[in-house]
């Protein structure tokens, strides 16, 4: 178990591959500046060939996870493998993080909201505090600051 000074170790899906919703996720979660996570996903590793081999290995990235994060890109672009990672991080008792379409309204693939624990939009405060949520159950009440002037 990790103490709530630990880092957040999350999976973000992926298929052996980077692409802009998995390295835009990235961004998101630097942006605040004090979110500390670990990542357990190795999309720059070779991607075995036959598909029990690619299985264990994700079994492998996803195992140490606190919270996993699913973008419909990447969902769309090979919905079985990453069917298959959700499947698996639900087996386990890991809480998945779903973000929307970017800069769409779109609605999310079944295959995505059947897994869902909290749906979030591409906003770095929205994922981090759901992050913080699912893997932590950490409260994440803030209040927000308006400053102005009175003449």
């Amino acid at each position: 178990m990790s103490g709530p000074n630990e880092p957040i170790r999350l999976f973000v899906c992926h298929l052996w591959a980077e692409n802009d919703d998995y390295s835009r996720v990235f961004e998101y979660l630097e942006a605040p500046g004090t979110f500390y996570y670990r990542s357990t996903s190795e999309p720059h590793l070779r991607r075995p060939i036959d598909k029990e081999a690619q299985r264990e290995d994700l079994r492998r990235q996803i195992a140490p996870a606190e919270v996993i994060i699913v973008t419909p890109g990447i969902f769309l672009a090979q919905p079985e493998l990453v069917g298959f990672q959700l499947t698996f991080a639900k087996a386990a008792d890991k809480p998945v993080v779903a973000l929307e379409f970017f800069g769409s309204t779109e609605k999310l693939p079944k295959g995505i909201t059947d897994f869902a624990d909290e749906i979030v939009g591409w906003n770095d405060r929205l994922l981090t505090d759901a992050l913080r949520r699912q893997a932590r159950h950490e409260d994440t009440t803030r209040w927000d600051t308006i400053e102005f002037k009175l003449d």
